[in-house]
């Protein structure tokens, strides 16, 4: 199980907060151009499409590196009050429910990028290829719920010892 937690831990932590924050650092260099651009009525054709991909992407692929630091907003404040055993199980549920519905996001996302491939689907402005993006949003998730996965092992080992 060690030999996953760092493997996920590094994906997570390193290739997919680099994509996630190389597509940040595009956004804002783009957005900063564009508005540049504008001061000379040559505006940036297509920012807002391309700001929307990478903003999709930046938050697929943070999801996962946030999860496994346990950055997400949590509320426990009624659930400190509990006992340490059903914390745990509160916590194992809530991995399990996350491993659910991120599978399905991956799922669904990784079909809906086929089937935008097939089609030969473009994106309005541009008429760039909309499918890497579906499935970088496929990707994201798929690591995510991996994450989850892992975490979802740990608390059950927690509630068995």
């Amino acid at each position: 199980m060690q030999r996953i937690d760092r493997f996920l831990n590094s994906v997570s932590r390193q290739a997919s907060s680099f994509i996630a924050g190389v597509a940040v650092i595009l956004m804002m260099l783009l957005t900063c151009a564009d508005v540049a651009m504008r001061l000379f009525d040559r505006p940036i054709p297509g920012t807002y499409e391309i700001i929307g991909y990478l903003g999709a992407l930046a938050v697929a692929f943070a999801l996962a590196h946030t999860s496994a630091e346990k950055g997400h907003i949590a509320v426990d404040l009624v659930v400190n009050l509990l006992p340490p055993r059903l914390q745990i199980f509160l916590d194992a549920v809530g991995a399990l429910l996350g491993v659910i519905l991120f599978a399905a996001l991956a799922w669904q996302s990784a079909l809906y990028a086929l089937d935008l491939r097939q089609s030969g689907e473009v994106s309005a402005t541009l008429g760039m290829a909309v499918y890497p993006f579906a499935a970088g949003i496929a990707a994201g998730s798929a690591l995510l719920c991996l994450v989850l996965a892992a975490e979802l092992v740990r608390s059950l080992r927690r509630i068995v010892s």
